[in-house]
């Protein structure tokens, strides 16, 4: 009977021992791991102390995601911005129209310095401006150097025909009013539409053709 004590004394010990190791050496990983992205400086730590080229290959895979990640950002929100930037227009629109007042916002949050107008019969501007029957749509847009974007343009799409106006052109059009398009989202829908050039002779061409939101970006 004492032999049989004495045996199970040595394996509870022995177990205890092994369950004890364990916790310090999860405890030990737990208080590395912390430390790791802490803001502790070295002088508070004797571990910290002793390791410090590996502290600061830690501290630099955790500040590098930060470095290149922050300036990325800036430069899309900065070309987002300047992409009408020195671009002014006016915006002839029905007063009760919602999507043409979201398309405004767009178009100005995009660098477009517009001004808008309300006018009760939009068929005379677009009569003025050139614009064929089959190409309107609910607001006419025109630059002060006499460009003519009817619809929900992509600002993409007219920073591009400014920077580079194809000689037979007088601007750019979206007829009618897809879903999707700039100023006409809908709870995530997108009906795919093209992007026309109108010419000064009165015809049209496909300028883009947008098969997905990311296209209008």
């Amino acid at each position: 009977m004492r032999r049989y004590t004495h045996g199970f004394s040595n394996g509870h010990h022995w177990l205890s021992g092994r369950v004890l190791l364990l916790m310090a050496t999860s405890s030990l990983s737990l208080t590395l791991a912390a430390c790791s992205q802490s803001n502790t400086s070295v002088s508070d730590s004797q571990s910290v102390q002793a390791e410090p080229a590996a502290v600061q290959t830690l501290q630099v895979q955790e500040d590098k995601p930060a470095s290149v990640n922050t300036p990325s950002k800036n430069q899309s929100e900065l070309l987002k911005s300047s992409l009408l930037k020195n671009v002014s227009a006016t915006v002839y629109k029905d007063a009760n129209c919602g999507c043409c007042k979201e398309w405004v916002g767009y178009a100005e949050g995009n660098g477009l310095n517009a001004t808008a107008h309300d006018v009760e019969d939009l068929s005379l501007f677009k009569e003025r401006y050139g614009v064929p029957q089959q190409m309107r749509s609910c607001h006419t847009t025109v630059t002060t150097d006499g460009f003519v974007f009817e619809g929900h343009v992509p600002a993409k799409h007219m920073a591009q025909f400014l920077e580079n106006p194809p000689a037979q052109a007088i601007g750019l059009a979206v007829p009618s009013m897809p879903v999707g398009s700039p100023g006409m989202e809908y709870q995530g829908k997108f009906m795919p539409y093209e992007v026309m050039q109108l010419n000064k002779d009165g015809t049209t061409e496909v300028y883009a053709a947008i098969e997905s939101p990311q296209q209008q970006l």
